[in-house]
């Protein structure tokens, strides 16, 4: 496994199912915050059923973590590989299938019973992705570019970003309101198709990771490793479940809830918004691949607690930037957002697993990032929602202060995280 070749494998089946995890996660965000609304939860106001929309949204960081315990379980047993393909067909078959939802008008209470259902199936999938994408590209790194490999999994934020963003773009552009609302937000759930069989495609040509093989060689792995890691490990679990939620309160705050802000309090078009949000991504893939880089040189924790505080200053400003009429400050601030979410999120890939030895690596990376995904992205929209509507922008700029401060805390745990074998 030591070919360019081989390399090259290895980093695209942990990117693209990364990638598929983020456009799947931000379609229906996108979807949530433009139109589940009106069609699947009846109610007596647009910003009641915004509210409904986003709790569904929700749900699915509810079912991440048990979709980490169970994928954990089977990754730190069985084997990466396995897992990672079990975790992807859980997660689009969830995805593809909200495609074929009828609406509250066609079924009554069994539609947003259902959606409920398919975004659990989401979350359970989800459980186990990052976690096992993460691990694929870092137990297969040269010992000095751990980091550098580790950023392929964070960098599929900004490829699903794009490729969800772009296509409701382009719908937006090509369809009317009616259209869209009608049947166009069906077929961004449709095209995960086509992205699941392409991450099924790569990963099935995978072998094992070394670092796996060597401790199932070696008898280490745990009979039941969520209760091994939570009796031996709680420290970095604690750490690393609240260095995670910036990140999470960034990018929610950041696409989902600025666009739902955007169209609707603010009154730019959404096509406009998208357009520039799709722009503003770019700055995250920059951020992550800086900061990446750069943690092999001075270390991760440097890296993230740049993130942190950045997330803190961008917390500061978004009540006068992102409540501003202008679109060109708005997306100055989505921009200088993302871009620090970049060095909150990149170096997560290579220093999550460092924390855990190869025995319980998968159950405790899958854990930390998706209990801080609970802390910092379930709560954010329906949080910044409910903020906004009693003190405005400025409310919701002080969670994320909270979040870099919480995330900053989970940092000081920890004073060093060497990478274990």
């Amino acid at each position: 496994m030591d070919s360019p070749a081989s390399h090259r494998r290895i980093l695209l089946a942990s990117l693209t199912g990364t990638a598929v995890e983020f456009y799947d996660f931000y379609i229906y965000a996108t979807a949530a915050a433009l139109v589940f609304g009106p069609l699947f939860f009846p109610a007596s106001s647009p910003a009641a059923q915004l509210m409904l929309s986003y709790a569904s949204f929700g749900l699915a960081f509810v079912a991440r973590p048990v979709g980490a315990v169970a994928f954990g379980h089977f990754g730190d047993r069985v084997g990466r590989k396995s897992t990672l393909v079990a975790s992807l067909m859980l997660m689009g078959g969830s995805t593809v299938a909200i495609a074929f939802l009828p609406t509250y008008a066609q079924a009554g209470w069994v539609a947003p019973l259902l959606l409920c259902l398919l975004r659990l199936g989401q979350g359970l999938g989800l459980g186990g992705e990052w976690g096992g994408a993460a691990l694929l590209a870092v137990e297969n790194a040269p010992p000095h570019r751990r980091n550098t490999w580790g950023m392929f999994p964070p960098l599929g934020a900004p490829v699903g970003f794009i490729a969800a963003n772009g296509f409701f773009l382009i719908l937006g552009l090509l369809l009317t309101d009616q259209q869209f609302r009608a049947w166009g937000w069906r077929l961004p759930f449709l095209a995960s198709s086509v992205l699941v069989a392409l991450g099924l495609w790569v990963r099935l040509r995978l072998t094992e990771t070394p670092a796996f093989a060597e401790a199932k060689a070696a008898e280490a792995l745990p009979k039941v490793p969520a209760a091994t890691l939570f009796a031996h490990h709680l420290r970095p679990v604690l750490a690393g479940t609240a260095a995670v939620v910036a990140c999470f309160a960034i990018f929610y705050l950041a696409t989902a809830f600025a666009l739902g802000y955007g169209t609707t309090v603010l009154g730019h078009g959404r096509e406009a918004f998208l357009g520039v949000q799709l722009v503003a991504i770019l700055f995250l893939a920059a951020g992550v691949i800086v900061s990446s880089v750069m943690a092999d040189r001075r270390g991760p924790p440097m890296m993230l607690a740049l993130g942190f505080c950045g997330c803190i200053v961008v917390g500061l400003a978004m009540g006068p930037m992102l409540g501003a009429a202008s679109l060109a400050v708005v997306f100055v601030w989505l921009a200088a957002a993302l871009f620090v979410m970049g060095f909150a999120y990149g170096p997560l890939g290579g220093w999550l697993p460092a924390l855990f030895p190869a025995g319980v690596r998968y159950t405790g990376v899958s854990m930390t990032f998706n209990l801080g995904g609970i802390i910092g992205g379930a709560l954010a929209p329906v949080a910044a929602q409910a903020l906004s509507e009693r003190g405005g922008l400025n409310m919701v700029g002080l969670y994320l202060v909270a979040a870099g401060v919480l995330s900053l805390t989970g940092l000081a745990l920890l004073r060093r995280s060497p990478v274990q074998a």
